[in-house]
């Protein structure tokens, strides 16, 4: 293979070419829930999967496996040598009681605070893994009626009004694998990684429903200050956006401890069932640098690129591209101010934000809108955005070229579809 460099000119090391996933027999004694009284039988074993858990990790580690069957449990901890498999026919399921769900110092939304764990945790472990051909269901649906009717009552509600837990929070974490897994119907995000290096997505199907009752905020995958990591060949189908950039918000997020970059971060070989973006920097995001999106294939987004500009919060989005796509998306490309729960803490002045060296190439979309993108030299300067080689079938171009300095535009065609 010829070396593959990211959009700065980095080298992609070689570690983002190693697709191996273990064997179950290779990552030492297997706890199987049935052999410790841990049965499919409705009740809920949080208690008893923790305390697995909690002695795997003091004989020197192991694997809890889930077999067939579906086994419930609240928020569960995992330790240094202790990995998860779940099986074929397999479910670890959520409970639907948030009561089943440690209140714990965490990050949620651009913050550290007081929150309620996700389902599955795993904080400072290295070479966590969790895998198998099984599912883990957050069986959120009940909190997701609740959101909307809590919604409908008071349309001011934050997402952390309605009390509810991700899927799964890993932080502080190095060498971590997550592959082949169902990971469905969390009650809130699906995936969050924190300050995490060297991660793996692999072979994951993630999805929440959008009807008959919307998931709120499940985002499949949201990347929160972290290094090096790898989404392949995964199905994501969310009620909100598919792999999202974080990193912290406020009108001085850039200079806090808790907050930084993402950085070598690349999704490949994708499919996208409907979502709200399928690459998305932001609502809560400072820098992010060195970002590949290729070979995918949409059936239906709203957007594929989507730069959520905040006006409170200093942002830098830089050396992104995206190429080789093909299906059908609302917005091709969406850049515009994004004020939900705007605050600027005091601060007198907007604090200016950037993107640059953005690369869209290679790409064959069907469009409603292909350039959603606002002018606002205020807020946020745009420049050194390439766009080349784009098949578009757009209701509406709404292309402006007085909007991003140093635009190259080659090779792109834009039929109007009526």
């Amino acid at each position: 293979m010829s070396e593959e460099f990211f959009p700065d000119g980095t080298a992609i090391e070689e570690w983002f070419y190693d697709l191996k996933i273990p064997e179950l027999q290779e990552m030492g004694k297997q706890y199987v829930l049935t052999e410790y009284n841990i049965l499919d039988d409705g009740k809920v074993y949080t208690k008893e999967i923790q305390e697995l858990i909690d002695t795997a990790h003091e004989n020197g580690g192991g694997v809890i496996v889930v077999p067939a069957g579906t086994y419930l449990t609240g928020s569960l901890f995992f330790k240094q040598g202790v990995h998860l498999y779940v099986s074929e026919g397999g479910v670890l399921k959520g409970s639907s009681d948030v009561s089943d769900y440690e209140l714990r110092k965490t990050r949620i939304e651009g913050e550290s605070c007081l929150y309620f764990a996700a389902l599955i945790n795993a904080d400072g472990v290295d070479g966590f893994t969790m895998w198998g051909p099984g599912t883990i269901d957050g069986n959120g649906l009940k909190s997701w009626k609740a959101f909307w009717l809590r919604r409908a009552w008071n349309p001011a509600c934050t997402n952390k009004d309605e009390q509810r837990p991700r899927l799964v929070y890993i932080s502080n974490s190095s060498n971590v694998l997550v592959a082949g897994l169902h990971l469905v119907n969390s009650h809130f995000w699906t995936n969050h990684i924190y300050k995490c290096d060297h991660v793996k997505f692999l072979n994951c199907y993630i999805f929440s429903p959008a009807a008959p009752v919307k998931a709120p905020s499940t985002d499949a995958i949201d990347i929160d200050v972290c290094t090096d990591v790898l989404v392949k060949n995964c199905y994501l189908e969310v009620n909100d956006d598919s792999v999202v950039l974080k990193g912290g918000k406020g009108p001085w997020a850039d200079t806090a401890e808790e907050n930084g970059s993402n950085e070598r971060i690349i999704i490949e070989d994708c499919l996208y069932g409907f979502c709200h973006g399928c690459l998305t920097c932001g609502s809560e995001s400072v820098h992010n640098r060195n970002i590949i999106m290729r070979r995918i294939k949409v059936l239906c987004g709203s957007n594929l690129l989507w730069l959520k500009m905040r006006p409170d919060t200093p942002q830098h989005y830089e050396y992104i591209t995206v190429e080789d796509v093909e299906g059908n998306i609302t917005h091709f490309l969406n850049i515009n101010p994004w004020t939900q729960f705007f605050d600027l803490k005091g601060r007198t002045d907007i604090p200016l934000s950037k993107a640059d060296h953005v690369v869209m190439r290679n790409c064959n979309c069907q469009c409603d809108i292909y350039f959603n993108v606002k002018k606002e030299d205020s807020q946020y300067l745009l420049s050194d955005f390439t766009l080349e080689n784009l098949h578009i079938k757009a209701k509406e171009n709404g292309y402006q070229p007085d909007v991003i300095r140093n635009a190259v535009i080659r090779d792109v065609t834009v039929e109007s579809e009526q």
